[in-house]
């Protein structure tokens, strides 16, 4: 049976997995992230997120930071292109705590000025970190690449001169059209009776009731495959490709997930590892990826190489992605890439909080989660056609956009 999604009296959403563990997990997970945003705000649902915690009503920064950590917890948060998360890691004795704090940081965060003016000389030097990493940042103008003029393109930290620039009533903005509880789920994964969770969520996050608040988020639907060459400092060569790929709510997401693995995931014997590291040495990083969004997603491959082997890798990236086009997997090949990602997202799963944020994302999307058995079921499925399908749909390389940092 899938996991059940418990509507609290005011219709907030809660999915919780009880599991025997001293160690516990409680998120908040908002349906809110940086293509949200205005294109002359770039960067503000992260600094929503950094500064969500310097103070409540009741609370200094301190003493919010303390809460947890206080009594051995953790407190943390993370933006992406389409999502906010808010999340703490305690002893599973401090769910009261835990649960509290988040509510008092949701519903009462005050942003004071003095606080937001330290904190984006902070955000400003998290921007100097990236742009020190190459092989990091060549991710971000990856995306703004092929989502050109789009605000999935839009850099997640924003500029240098947008953050310089952000106001608290920005801020308060914000979160008015975002931070609403239709656009959030509570999730939980830890030591604590179903029935007392939903008691100390109603007592905490039951203050006000769920109302539809539709928001418009504008569709890709222009990508124009585009080649870009940046000059760079470095030793290395840097180099992205790729394309958009199927949304969260297509059925061809998990062949892709499947075909992805296979190709570049994170076993050292990818099909892209092999030929290109093990079997030639011609490169110590070399991966694909694939992230859906709510509307559409995103396929790449990313490799660093000496600046005299670029062209070469790049050949035999295409050889492998002409493989995976021509020739649909044999029986034992399907079986042994089933095999490794069923292993693989077994083993993410026996990471608890990873666990809460992935139940929690697929939550924001769907009326129902599926369980580990219920997720393998679905991969086991997948056929040799499909993989092959999705291969002819998306491994095109005369349709990829390819940046490189030379």
């Amino acid at each position: 049976m899938p996991h059940n999604i418990i509507k609290l009296k005011n219709g907030l959403r809660l999915i919780h997995k009880e599991v025997d563990s001293p160690i516990s997990h409680f998120g908040v997970l908002v349906n809110a992230g940086t293509r949200d945003e205005s294109l002359e705000q770039m960067g503000l649902a992260h600094f929503v997120e950094h500064t969500i915690f310097k103070g409540t009503e009741k609370r200094n920064a301190f003493r919010v930071i303390s809460r947890m950590e206080a009594v051995g917890g953790d407190l943390n948060a993370s933006t992406s292109k389409e999502e906010t998360y808010f999340h703490t890691s305690f002893l599973s004795a401090d769910y009261p705590r835990a649960v509290e704090l988040l509510s008092d940081i949701f519903f009462h965060a005050v942003f004071p000025e003095k606080e937001l003016e330290k904190e984006k000389t902070v955000v400003l030097e998290e921007i100097n970190y990236y742009k020190d990493s190459p092989s990091e940042l060549i991710f971000d103008d990856f995306e703004d690449l092929v989502f050109a003029g789009h605000p999935l393109g839009k850099n997640i930290l924003g500029t240098k001169q947008s953050v310089k620039k952000m106001k608290r009533q920005a801020i308060l903005d914000f979160i008015a059209r975002n931070y609403t509880l239709n656009n959030i789920v509570l999730a939980s994964v830890g030591r604590i009776p179903t029935a007392k969770l939903v008691r100390l969520c109603e007592r905490y996050f039951g203050c006000e009731a769920v109302v539809d608040c539709p928001r418009a988020r504008t569709p890709f639907t222009d990508f124009k495959p585009t080649t870009l060459r940046v000059k760079k400092k470095t030793t290395q060569t840097n180099v992205m490709l790729g394309q958009p790929a199927y949304s969260i709510q297509n059925d061809k997401r998990v062949p892709f997930l499947l075909l992805n693995n296979l190709l570049g995931g994170q076993g050292m014997n990818t099909r892209l590892n092999m030929s290109v590291r093990e079997k030639k040495g011609l490169a110590y990083s070399i991966e694909s990826n694939y992230t859906s969004f709510s509307d559409t997603g995103l396929f790449a491959i990313y490799f660093g190489c000496d600046n005299h082997n670029t062209d070469l890798c790049l050949d035999l990236i295409k050889k492998e992605l002409q493989k995976l086009r021509d020739q649909k997997l044999g029986a034992m090949q399907l079986y042994y890439a089933k095999k490794q990602f069923v292993g693989q997202l077994a083993l993410s799963n026996e990471g608890k909080l990873n666990e809460m944020l992935a139940l929690g994302h697929t939550a924001l999307f769907f009326d129902e989660v599926d369980t580990i058995e219920e997720s393998i079921a679905e991969i086991e499925a997948v056929t040799a056609e499909q993989i092959l399908d999705v291969a002819n749909e998306i491994l095109l390389p005369d349709q990829f956009s390819t940046l490189i940092f030379e």
